[in-house]
């Protein structure tokens, strides 16, 4: 999927950026990604909140990288200081954000990280139910913590994969989670690259939202 760079912080900006770029109405968007007309005008205004689900769908039908709705500026080249800083996330104090998957963000609420940790249990059982492969830029180190599952891509088959397995690849191949066993499917995905640390936040804002929570 193609690259472009986005000026505005909004991610509604960003949106509207994108989708003009490509010479696409409103009501043709919604026609490529099965989101209503009023839908998509509510998220390029701020108007309503830009879930993680929404992007997933957003970014496979203006075929771009995932991160680009929601990426403003080129992270810093110079990492920050070790100051001594440090996150805990206490068992069953993190809320779940999507729906074909249960993303729980760990440390979100440190800024200005060099990766992104991710719990997520596998929902979906075929690439249709996920809605497509995703693709964003940087790095993917994923470990199976319970259950069994197959990494699918757009350039190698399925992976089966199980509790201990783990793989790392580039983010920048399609890549999608399918759970294949009956139990569930619980792991851990640790991702790095440009734009991965606000997707994170867009997100989680955007569940806090449409649940109350703040």
């Amino acid at each position: 999927m193609k690259k472009s760079a986005r000026a505005d912080m909004h991610p509604g900006h960003a949106l509207r950026a994108a989708r003009i770029e490509q010479g696409l109405s409103l009501r043709a968007l919604a026609a490529r990604t099965g989101l209503p007309f009023s839908t998509l005008s509510k998220l390029e205004n701020g108007k309503m909140a830009l879930t993680y689900d929404k992007l997933v769908r957003l970014a496979q039908g203006l075929n771009v990288d995932i991160a680009s709705l929601v990426s403003s500026a080129a992270p810093s080249e110079t990492p920050p200081p070790g100051i001594g800083r440090r996150s805990i996330a206490r068992a069953g104090s993190m809320r779940p954000v999507s729906v074909k998957h249960s993303h729980f963000y760990p440390a979100s609420d440190l800024l200005g990280k060099m990766m992104v940790p991710i719990i997520i249990e596998v929902k979906a059982r075929s690439v249709d139910e996920l809605g497509g492969l995703v693709r964003h830029s940087g790095e993917e180190y994923l470990y199976i913590l319970s259950g069994s599952m197959e990494l699918h891509s757009n350039l190698y088959a399925p992976l089966p994969l199980g509790p201990g397995d783990s793989v790392y690849f580039d983010s920048g191949m399609a890549h999608g989670y399918v759970r294949t066993g009956e139990q569930p499917c619980r792991v851990l995905s640790v991702c790095a690259g440009a734009g991965m640390e606000r997707f994170a936040q867009s997100a989680t804002e955007g569940s806090d939202r449409e649940t109350g929570h703040e």
